[in-house]
């Protein structure tokens, strides 16, 4: 048994990412262990990539689809890798990982914590979450594999897309910082916030390998201390609103409202005390 699976090994071996799961994004190619074997083909697929990783570092790179016959063919990772394995033996194994080069669309995020930041109109702690959508593809497989995929041997979508979500705060609480929105503005100018986001993403996302597209907010949700200072404005500004259009300003009516207080507590207690004398 054991000669005949050292026999097997040493038979030429197809090498492609078959009918792969639309929810995985990053795949280790295992099929045949982890060896090259003499004579083997190398096929990449429509829409795929493939990485050749040699003792944890990126050795090559394929990003056009196409069927290499790795004894034959002039491939440079080839000699690289041949150089480090005698007869396709090789105590230092060869990784194999095949990526999808198509865009991941519709995407769906959601800030998983607070984003706070102060609101530059009525200077109070806003705490904002929000949520929308995105699509996203691999650009930089070498980064990619370096700052996501790791020791990993297979990434799927819902996977990474905890990871992007993980990522969108910063980014967001920094531009609404600077772009000097107040919480009313927020839902009128989603559109705008979206694209200032957009390209603080593309700047920290490129650095780990991949680009991010149609980048949307759908929808913002405030925490209870913030609705609380809100509908607080909202009572106060309804309130001098009113004043003025009864031709009064904001600071008599809170004095008559003072003085009919005081009233109602001095009535009040006046009856509580012949209700006690009785």
């Amino acid at each position: 048994m054991a000669m005949m699976d050292g026999i097997k090994r040493q038979l030429r071996s197809v090498i492609e990412w078959q009918n792969p799961d639309p929810d995985v994004l990053f795949m280790q190619w295992t099929e045949n262990g982890d060896e090259i074997k003499n004579a083997s083909k190398l096929i990449v697929g429509p829409g795929q990539g493939c990485i050749f990783v040699y003792e944890g570092q990126v050795k090559a790179v394929i990003e056009q689809q196409c069927m290499v016959n790795l004894q034959t063919d002039n491939v440079p990772f080839w000699t690289t890798i041949k150089k480090f394995m005698q007869f396709f033996v090789s105590e230092h194994k060869v990784g194999i990982y095949f990526y999808r080069k198509t865009k991941i669309l519709d995407q769906k995020w959601g800030t998983t914590s607070l984003i706070k930041y102060q609101d530059p109109k009525y200077q109070f702690p806003i705490g904002l979450k929000a949520y929308g959508n995105y699509s996203y593809q691999i650009e930089d497989a070498q980064a990619f594999f370096v700052n996501i995929v790791g020791s990993h041997n297979q990434v799927g979508i819902d996977e990474f897309r905890k990871i992007i979500s993980a990522r969108v705060i910063q980014p967001i609480s920094d531009y609404l910082a600077e772009c000097g929105y107040s919480y009313a503005d927020i839902d009128a100018n989603r559109e705008e916030i979206a694209r200032g986001i957009a390209i603080k993403l593309a700047i920290v996302f490129r650095k780990l390998g991949f680009t991010i597209g149609d980048f949307r907010i759908e929808g913002t949700d405030f925490d209870d201390d913030t609705l609380r200072r809100i509908n607080r404005i909202a009572d106060l500004t309804a309130e001098a609103q009113a004043a003025q259009a009864v031709g009064l300003d904001y600071a008599k009516v809170q004095q008559l409202d003072a003085m009919r207080e005081a009233a109602r507590n001095e009535s009040g207690a006046a009856g509580a005390g012949m209700g006690l004398g009785a």
